[in-house]
Parts: C-alpha cells; structure tokens; sequence
C-alpha cells in the first residue's frame, strides 16, 4: 500500500511523513511538494504537486493508495478550489481513501472563521467524493507558544485576547501519528474527530513555560479588538486577522470540546510539559 503526503516539506506533512518512515518501508511512502528540492531531506520519494494544478496532481497521484492531504495555507477563497484540485486528481486515479487535516474553530464569528469554513467546505467535498475517507480537526499548535519564548522572557508576560478561554493544544508530532492511525485504520473511515491533548486556559499555558524554562511568566487578558490590531500591525491584515480570530475563538469556546485523540492513537496524548519539553 502506498502512502501520499501533500506540502512534503511543511511542518505537519514532514512529521506525518518522519512517523510513516518509522512504521513502512520508505519505497511505499511518497511526498509531494510544490518546490520538490525543499523535501528531499525526507529520503523517500518526492513528486512535484502544487495545489493550484491539477496536472501535476495527476501525475504525483500515480499509483498512490492512500492520500493524506494537510490543508493548504493560501487566502480561505482560493483553498476550496485548490484543495479541489486535489481532490479530482486523487479520485481520478483510483486512490482509494483520503485523509483531511482539518482545523477546529467557528465557522462565524471570528477573524479566523473564514479559514475555518473554507476547511468545513473542504471537508464536505470529501465527504461527497466517492472515496474512503477520515477527516480530523487539529486543535492549536504548541510550537509557536515555544518558538516565542524569548519574547515572552523580554516581555515577562502572554499577552493575548483569550481570557479564561480553555484550547486543547497538540504538537505537529502527536498529530503526526494520529494521522498515521486515521489512515491505517477502517473504523475511522467515514468519521470526523477532533486531534488535541490538554485543554488549558492561557494562564495555565503559562505555568507550564514556567515550569520548563524556569521563568516566571505572568497572564495578561486584553480586549479582542486590541489584541487584533495589535497582530495587524505586526504581521499584516491576513495573517494578523487569523492570528487575532484564533484567540477571539479561544475566548469564546472555539477550542472547547472533546478530543478523540485517545480513540484514534491508542494512548493518552502527552501532557502539557511533555509537549513543551519535547520541542524546547
């Protein structure tokens, strides 16, 4: 059986594609990346695949088994149609079952539920493709928090609009092998489930960096139209608007729900520490 991964060389497809090497022959995995040279420190085979051509997901989808497809990062408007591509492809040359990367998240009401409904679309072409499926929503990354420490030291503080919101946060690797099991597994065909471990309010995120860096970090809550400009101004109106919107969602609940993490994996998720600890 073989295994597709998409945007080989991205954060999520490469671990997803690291955990597939510990468990199959690397000639029976294959990556797929739009600049193909970018993953060719994977050591399995690479196939050149943009989301905006369908063509060349024609061709890297030859022979392909299974198909992980980790959602795109483009502007929400363009990934339906890309992911769509994709999707065609795979259906077309006879793959026999896909696997989405979905998000969590409100499809209304935040500055980062315009991604949110681009994925639910996604998830719904999917559904109606014809093919095998399982679909899973990531809760939020914890590497960021962690990439951002020396920030956090200078500042003292976690400055953000999420207030005593509780976020079911994950790391690309916990992810990585759930993804492997939602591939792998037929009771999963055909279901949706929430990815994430711990659900933590950010002050409890903080005691955590606390406890591994030896810091001693405070919680700061600012309003959501504060702390949006705020990421508008430093990272402009997309990136910023998504970044602010996934906090506005934190504090109203976006990320508060249950996790099948356990279900899909076999295993507990690791704790908060762990995660931290483990990509400090």
């Amino acid at each position: 059986m073989k295994f597709a991964v998409t945007t080989a060389s991205g954060n999520l497809g490469s671990s997803i594609i690291k955990h597939l090497k510990t468990v199959k022959d690397n000639a029976n995995i294959i990556g797929i990346a739009r600049t193909p040279e970018k993953a060719a420190f994977l050591d399995v085979e690479i196939r050149k695949g943009d989301y905006n051509s369908k063509d060349q997901f024609m061709e890297a989808l030859k022979g392909v088994d299974v198909l992980i497809l980790i959602s795109g990062m483009d502007h929400p408007d363009k990934r339906i149609g890309q992911h769509r591509n994709v999707i065609e492809a795979a259906k077309e040359n006879g793959v026999k079952k896909i696997v989405y990367t979905s998000i969590m998240g409100f499809e209304k009401g935040t500055g980062f539920s315009p991604v949110v409904s681009s994925n639910r679309q996604t998830e719904e072409d999917i559904r109606n493709s014809g093919m095998q499926w399982a679909i899973g929503r990531n809760g939020i990354y914890i590497e960021p928090d962690v990439e951002y420490i020396e920030t956090y030291k200078n500042e003292g503080k976690i400055v953000n609009s999420a207030g005593e919101g509780k976020c079911g946060y994950t790391t690309r690797a916990e992810l990585a092998e759930a993804y492997f099991n939602l591939a792998i597994k037929e009771e999963f065909n055909g279901k949706t489930v929430n990815l994430f471990g711990p659900k933590i309010t950010q002050k409890e995120l903080a005691d955590g960096l606390n406890k591994v860096f030896g810091l001693q970090l405070d919680y700061e809550a600012v309003s959501v139209e504060d702390y949006t400009n705020a990421r508008i101004k430093a990272l402009g109106d997309f990136l910023g608007s998504v970044i602010g919107g996934i906090y506005e969602g934190i504090n109203k609940g976006a990320f508060d729900e249950e996790s099948q993490f356990e279900e899909v994996t076999g295993r507990p998720h690791i704790s908060l520490v762990e995660m931290i600890e483990s990509i400090k």
